[in-house]
Order: C-alpha cells, then structure tokens, then sequence
C-alpha cells in the first residue's frame, strides 16, 4: 500500500488515476479547487488546493502530509490551458499560465522532497506533456511552460543522482479529457488569426476526441509507481503521438518539422 499525494483529482487523468489507485489498495489525498468534485469512495481523501497561489497551496500540501504521516509518492497532474495566437499574449496571461504549470508545480517538487528526504525515499510523477517537444499551434504559453518543467524535472534527475527518491517525467499525447472545456480561447480581435484560430481549435478538438482514454494514463502511472527501476521520461497516448512522433523527433531538422506539424494540424505552410 502506498501513500499518495495528487493534484487535479475532481477530472481527466487525475482522476482516472486516484480512482485506479485508491481501488487497488493505495491511500490517495486527491486535490481539485472544489473538493465536491472529488468522488467520495474509500481511501480516498479530498484537499481542497488552488495552483494559483503558491502560500496557500503549500499550507494545503502540510495539512495532507500531517495526516498522511508520509507520501510514498507525489503526482503533480493539475493544470490549465490557453488558445490563442503567441503574438498577443499579454504578459499576464503568460505569468498565469506558468503559475499553474509550471511554479506551482516546482514548489509541490520541493515540498514533496522535503518530506522525502526526512522519510529517505520517494517518488515524484510530473505530468507534462508531448506539448513539450511537438507544440501545439496557439498553445504557446502552455508548452513552453510544459518545456519549462520538463527541463527542470530533467535538472532533479541530474541532482538527486544517488539518492532514494526519483523523479519521472510523465509526457501524455492527446488524452480524451475535458482539458479543452476549460482552456480560455481567444484570437485577440486580429483578423489574420480568426480563420486559422477556429481551424485550429477544430483538428485539435477532433484529434482530442479520438484519443485513447484517460484510464490508459492512470494505468500507466500505476506501473511507474510499482516499477523497482522506473524510466525517467514515458510518453502515453495513441501509437502514432506517442511512439512514431517522438521517434521521428529526434532525427529530423526543425525546418522539416515544423513542416511536419503544420501538415498535422491543417496549417498553410
């Protein structure tokens, strides 16, 4: 039986994975900003935490850890998108996008070892995204965030060498969720980007809705925690995102793709 902590419980892969978890055995404490939209179901406990203000989210990290006593294991999963064109993205909407993914996420890191390094092991699943490496077009505060904690979860690898806790980078392809039902959209008023926003928003709701099911990311996420020497990146989606593309990503020039990708999402190159 294992303790575990993980944010973004109430929807999507979160909560297929405190479901599957608390299921098989494993203590969850399962947060969402609205605990009722946490299920109520056995060995599962509901934390009340916002992504939006890193004190608060802290003071809701030490009141689960008091009553856990301890995390085997901390998922960082919650998140928010944007859609919209790069080009007008206020400076603003860029510092919100990044608190929810990227500096909440690396203070719950530091919390999490911290607890860790008193209890002399741990494991830490950071939820990102394929976004990090094949962006998605007008997602451009959400995957450089994305890249952002990639790279800084690629950092702890390199410096908890030794250690008894590692830390994973979980990367999903398109999952079916209903991420999408609350990214803010917008194109900004500027007419050049309308027609290519909309078109956009379509291919990437039509790949949404075709991809594999949340509980595909959870049973995954089951086995990393399971697993006696876990990898430190796995990508989990559909074949071709989440095995061709990466594959394919490490041999061709970014020209070819970025040609790629906007034959993939319908764009005029």
């Amino acid at each position: 039986m294992k303790r575990v902590f993980i944010t973004g419980a109430s929807a999507g892969i979160g909560l297929a994975t405190a479901k599957l978890l608390a299921e098989r055995g494993d203590e969850v404490w399962g947060t969402s900003r609205d605990i009722a939209r946490v299920p109520q179901l056995p060995r599962l406990h509901a934390v009340r935490l916002d992504l939006s203000e890193n004190i608060s989210l802290g003071e809701s990290f030490q009141r689960a850890l008091r009553e856990a006593g301890h995390f085997d294991v901390v998922i960082n999963n919650a998140g928010s998108g944007h859609f919209g064109p790069g080009e007008h993205l206020s400076a603003e909407a860029v510092q919100a996008q990044f608190q929810t993914v990227f500096f909440a996420h690396v203070e719950l890191c530091r919390l999490a070892l911290a607890s860790m390094r008193i209890h002399g092991s741990g494991r830490i699943i950071n939820v990102t995204s394929l976004a990090s490496r094949l962006p998605v077009p007008f997602m451009a505060a959400y995957n450089a965030a994305k890249a952002a904690m990639a790279s800084f979860v690629m950092s702890l690898q390199l410096e908890l060498a030794g250690s008894d806790i590692r830390v994973i980078d979980l990367q999903p392809a398109d999952i079916c969720t209903s991420f999408n039902d609350a990214v803010a959209r917008t194109d900004s008023g500027d007419p050049r980007y309308t027609g290519l926003v909309e078109h956009a928003w379509r291919v990437v709701e039509k790949n949404m809705q075709a991809a594999p099911q949340p509980d595909l990311v959870a049973r995954g996420i089951a086995k990393l925690i399971d697993a006696t020497n876990p990898p430190a990146r796995v990508t989990i989606g559909g074949t071709f995102q989440a095995a061709v593309a990466p594959f394919i990503l490490r041999f061709l020039p970014q020209r070819t793709l970025i040609w790629g990708l906007k034959k993939y999402y319908q764009l005029p190159n």
